[in-house]
């Protein structure tokens, strides 16, 4: 146990051992400790022995993501929902997961804007500081993400965000200085982009002058999978831990740099005392076998749902519908509805009801007294990793709408996306309900909005043109 560390033990200990794990040294008596995505619901993706992932994960909850759930205001919603995640993740032996994002909506074309709240920076830090207090409780961590000024995803591994000091701290870093000084995560993890031209995982500034110094931070930061750029800047600038592990990167430059006298041991030694906490309170969490009832948090997830949803118009009270009356359902969204976002934090869910399942239909467009056209954007428009070009629908889902409302006056529109759309038909349609991106329970959700049990809500959270 008191065996002192070797320095190229230290510097692997601040280096993942695999995708998800953090490295186990016995010798000192370190443990392993597990994380995985987690913005809106757990992404825990087994490993084997042989350390080959299994393309399927375990199957968690899939909430509404954050695009949705901004629309609720709400903080002890969101709060809820956090907490519902820990609880899975100390299920799944996971000890920290990787959420929430606060990255500000600086341009609706954002690929990743669904996990992201707001364009306003008070509303994201408010709801994100709920999110992690209330996962936080039972001692599973948080990651805040992704530090800083990462709002787009073109390009997103070299781009620099350049802008002034009062915009950087007004705007770009105040959701993640409310969420720090009032959540208090865990962990917090530097984005890929450089800031003023120097990179996150490398920006002493960011890392230690602000986050730590002057918001009080105490956690680990580790980087965004792959965002290390220069490990000896990263020691010195407060960046703790590289994911993901097994490229063994730089260790020999870093090892050359304490030699020459260019890094201090002492730097390594910080960030290794903060891996070894982390790991130490994840260990200790997920001693105690906590109850998780994913039953109830299916029913939580229907409900967030149907608090975020935002009722856009609604004319001659066409909404709700009435029991009894005769229904079309139109569009490939009421069989396949678009309920999460594509990327990292796609989640499997523990059970998915689309809307067509539950309601009644069998009319066509013309005789219905109401046609309900489910539409929206599907996942090869927007996600992680590309931005989009335009705010365009696409144009067989828009002449959808429009033949749809030319054949029958009374139309409603259930719009499914994880960003602004641009709304050519809104005049030729009575109502718009508007779910972003609801979670594996928003068939329910729809069902119960759309016939009154459940009353739309939410207000936007960004600005529609």
């Amino acid at each position: 146990m008191g065996t002192k560390m070797e320095l190229r033990d230290k510097i692997a200990l601040c280096e993942g051992k695999n995708f998800w794990e953090t490295k186990a040294f016995p010798e000192y008596g370190i443990p392993s400790m597990f994380m995985c995505d987690g913005p809106h619901g757990l992404r825990k993706l087994e490993i084997h022995n042989d350390h080959t992932v299994v393309n399927a994960s375990r199957p968690a909850t899939c909430f509404p993501a954050a695009v949705s759930t901004a629309c609720s205001w709400d903080e002890e919603l969101v709060g809820q929902i956090g907490a519902a995640i820990a609880e899975e993740a100390a299920d799944q032996g996971v000890g920290v997961f990787l959420g929430p994002g606060v990255n500000i909506k600086r341009n609706p074309l954002c690929g990743r804007n669904f996990e992201y709240f707001s364009e306003d920076p008070y509303l994201a830090g408010k709801l994100a500081a709920s999110f992690i207090k209330n996962a936080q409780e039972k001692g599973i961590g948080t990651c805040l993400k992704h530090f800083a000024c990462n709002n787009q995803e073109y390009k997103r591994f070299s781009s620099d965000s350049i802008l002034d000091e009062r915009t950087l701290r007004e705007i770009y870093l105040t959701p993640f200085e409310i969420a720090v000084r009032e959540g208090k995560p865990k962990t917090a993890m530097c984005a890929y982009n450089k800031v003023n031209g120097t990179y996150c995982s490398d920006h002493a500034e960011l890392l230690t002058g602000i986050l730590r110094e002057e918001w009080g931070f105490d956690g680990l930061v580790m980087t965004d999978w792959g965002a290390m750029h220069d490990r000896i800047a990263g020691f010195r600038a407060g960046c703790d831990l590289n994911m993901p592990g097994g490229s063994n990167y730089m260790v020999q430059e870093v090892l050359a740099a304490v030699a020459r006298g260019e890094l201090a041991e002492e730097e390594i030694d910080r960030s290794v005392e903060r891996v070894k906490k982390m790991v130490h309170e994840a260990v200790e969490a997920l001693k105690s076998k906590a109850s998780c009832d994913y039953e109830a948090h299916h029913e939580l997830a229907r409900t967030a749902a149907e608090q975020s949803a935002v009722l856009l118009k609604n004319e001659d009270q066409i909404l709700p519908l009435k029991e009894g009356q005769k229904i079309a359902i139109v569009g490939q969204m009421a069989k396949n509805m678009r309920y999460q976002g594509a990327g990292s934090s796609h989640i499997n869910p523990t059970k998915l009801i689309h809307p067509a399942a539950l309601l009644e239909t069998g009319v066509g467009v013309e005789e219905a007294d109401v046609a309900v056209v489910f539409t929206g954007l599907p996942p090869e428009i927007e996600g992680e990793g590309f931005d989009r070009s335009n705010m365009e629908m696409p144009a067989e889902e828009v002449k959808l709408i429009e033949e749809t409302a030319a054949k029958n006056p009374n139309t409603v529109v259930v719009l499914f996306c994880g960003a602004p759309v641009e709304t050519p038909w809104a005049d030729q349609v009575k109502a718009i309900l508007y779910m972003g991106l609801p979670g594996q329970a928003g068939g329910a959700a729809v069902k119960n909005l759309l016939y009154g049990a459940a009353n739309p809500s939410g207000k936007l959270a960004e600005s529609w043109p």
